[in-house]
């Protein structure tokens, strides 16, 4: 028989803020448990850390330059081969709930015309949730892009009911997304939103070690922040336990993860689009119709989650996905050597991150601008994980790194050649003599 694959994800939630990641709290223990009873990946990676790139190459298994997505308000071509389209071609009812932020700009931040819905069929959702809803009202759309709206109910229980009402009706095997827009910050109001029972739990939160050296919004921000996650970590429970009560969890995989994390203003001006850890480390968690039990230490990244749904359909994968399977890294059959980030918005750069080292290269010609890709970059950033895991020292023009930085350096050139086809020199930044 097919399992049904639920993927669930956040937007802009941190990896460390699962208890299976030493979270300190009791957090989110329905995660945990999937978790603890499935695969946690513990170090798992976004491979272009703002919202809209991250969903292309979580939906195509390619890198956002790849898909042409490799900023917000560009939409996923038409014609793209996504998982939801080869599931659909082998039987798969493709269902989609919640932020979908893959539609061209000019189409709205609302209704999603069919063509740039990725397969997806029955349908309730927003292009950019946070531009139609606030957390405790307004509309998505149906599959006939008709309003639908909602008041007095948080958006996360909100968007939950609407997926459990599909799991309830719709014919088996089914791929269903969720996409909450929490822990993201309400736009116009500039801030995360809990609802006020949950904000008063956390009001004296813990505080992330990267944070603390650093000014942000981090103060004002994490209670709702954390408020926001819990919330969420309870509907993930109401879903594992709607699945039990039909006898279709065993034949269910539910995948957890988020598009990317969040610094809280203290890398830049907003809250992601870095390199850091805090940007680019997400929660990843396997859990439900799966026999395997492991905390997996070795990297993983956003764009092996497609193969991996694929494979648990059994559906062949396309030659032109990236990634690799989720369990043969958990069997310790293969691994990545490191982990190619594509950044975007905030400026032009590429980064590698390897067990130890962090290394990002920010486009020399185009400063200031915004543009997809660039083939002369320069030194930005170099941080020793095992020496400074929270990155509060960067190593660039250090003369005792210069051998590691020559090697990195290579290593992020060979990539961007992979995965972008173009021949890149990086120019060396003096900061000692």
């Amino acid at each position: 028989m097919r399992k049904n694959i639920i993927l669930i994800f956040s937007d802009q939630q941190r990896g460390d803020t699962l208890g299976l990641n030493n979270f300190p709290y009791n957090l989110t223990p329905n995660i945990d448990n999937l978790g603890k009873q499935g695969i946690n990946f513990e170090y798992a990676f976004t491979n272009q850390p703002v919202c809209g790139p991250a969903r292309s190459c979580l939906f195509t298994g390619k890198y956002a330059t790849e898909t042409g997505v490799w900023k917000n308000g560009i939409g996923i071509k038409p014609d793209e081969k996504t998982i939801a389209k080869l599931l659909k071609d082998y039987g798969y009812k493709t269902i989609y709930v919640g932020k979908w932020h893959l539609s061209p700009e000019e189409f709205g931040v609302g209704p999603v015309p069919y063509e740039y819905r990725g397969g997806f069929d029955y349908w309730h959702g927003s292009n950019v949730l946070e531009h139609t809803s606030h957390p405790y009202e307004g509309v998505i759309y149906d599959e006939k892009n008709q309003e639908i709206k909602f008041e007095n109910i948080y958006r996360v229980n909100f968007l939950t009911e609407k997926a459990i009402e599909y799991i309830k009706q719709v014919e088996q095997p089914f791929f269903l997304t969720i996409s909450y827009l929490e822990p993201h910050q309400q736009n116009d109001w500039k801030r995360v939103v809990a609802p006020e029972r949950y904000r008063e739990v956390f009001k004296n939160p813990y505080i992330p070690y990267d944070l603390k050296f650093f000014p942000g919004d981090w103060f004002e921000q994490l209670p709702d922040y954390y408020g926001a996650i819990k919330v969420i970590d309870e509907c993930v429970g109401e879903i594992v336990e709607i699945l039990k009560r039909l006898n279709i969890y065993e034949d269910t995989v539910i995948i957890f993860t988020s598009d990317h994390g969040c610094h809280f203003k203290t890398r830049n001006s907003e809250y992601k689009r870095s390199c850091h850890e805090s940007s680019i480390r997400i929660p990843l968690v396997i859990g439900g119709g799966i026999d395997k039990k492991k905390n997996v230490k070795e990297m993983v990244q956003l764009i092996d989650i497609p193969k991996t749904i694929l494979e648990i359909a059994g559906v062949e994968i396309p030659e032109n996905f990236r990634g690799k399977s989720l369990f043969e890294i958990a069997e310790g059959e293969t691994e990545h050597n490191e982990i190619f980030i594509q950044i975007s918005e905030s400026m032009v750069a590429r980064a590698i991150r390897t067990k130890r080292w962090k290394y990002c290269a920010v486009a020399y010609d185009k400063i200031g601008t915004v543009d997809s890709m660039s083939n002369i970059y320069q030194d930005y950033q170099l941080y020793d994980l095992f020496s400074d895991p929270y990155e509060l020292i960067n190593l660039i023009g250090r003369k005792e790194y210069k051998e590691v930085l020559e090697e990195l350096r290579e290593k992020l050139k060979r990539k961007i050649k992979e995965v972008e086809g173009i021949d890149v020199e990086i120019k060396e930044r003096k900061i000692y003599p």
